[in-house]
């Protein structure tokens, strides 16, 4: 049984089933970032305290880390492999057999994104987690302010804007094809099935991608 993840259908697995967990973590982590919209910010201070302090995150937190550095090494590995067997990408087309940019590139996307996360993890999850950031009063007790983070670096650093808003496409892009392809990979792939995955997955990609772009876009213009 272990040997099936030796070869290059269980490393597929693997990466399938990291990709599809961090998939949930991406709606959830967008519900939050929302709050960011409400305006007053309590809404989101009060969000992100629960998120930093509920013992059930804490516990997902080192399973997410290790999902994301799993899938990371097993989408390298598997896009090295096909290349040295034949020169093509490690997904190369659409459930309705057409090629696409984002199915020929999910590499390059997967890259960018990466990048992009330590970006992203340097200016508000480090700074977070062991950062002396200022802390402000909701019905007594003392909790971070992590809206005046969130929005100074938006307000204050417009290229942060455009950093975010092309992250954000890229992650799109990059779960337009991911979405289903996961799916396949552990088994829904019937006929009638892809087709309806292929759609979620461009649901869901475009609900991703335009989410996360609104909250930079909402302090450009707005604040």
């Amino acid at each position: 049984m272990a040997g099936i993840f030796n070869s290059s259908i269980g490393k597929k697995l693997i990466m399938s089933i990291t990709g599809i967990f961090l998939m949930l973590f991406l709606a959830v982590h967008l519900s939050v970032n929302l709050t960011l919209l409400i305006g007053d910010g309590e809404t989101f201070n009060l969000a992100a305290h629960f998120m930093s302090t509920n013992p059930l995150i804490e516990i997902i937190e080192p399973i997410l880390a290790i999902g994301l550095v799993v899938h990371i090494i097993y989408a390298t590995y598997l896009t090295l492999q096909n290349r040295h067997a034949r020169p093509i990408k490690y997904s190369k087309s659409a459930a309705n057999g057409l090629s696409t940019w984002s199915s020929k590139n999910m590499y390059i996307l997967g890259t960018t994104i990466f990048l992009f996360m330590v970006i992203h993890l340097a200016n508000f999850f480090w700074k977070i987690k062991f950062g002396a950031i200022d802390t402000i009063t909701y019905n007594g007790n003392s909790i971070s302010d992590t809206y005046s983070l969130v929005s100074g670096l938006f307000v204050n650093y417009w290229i942060y804007d455009v950093i975010y808003i092309i992250g954000a496409i890229f992650l799109g892009l990059h779960l337009s094809h991911g979405f289903w392809a996961a799916f396949q990979t552990i088994g829904w792939n019937g006929t009638k099935w892809i087709k309806r995955l292929e759609i979620i997955a461009y649901v869901y990609a475009i609900i991703i991608g335009v989410g996360f772009s609104i909250i930079p876009l909402y302090f450009l213009i707005f604040k």
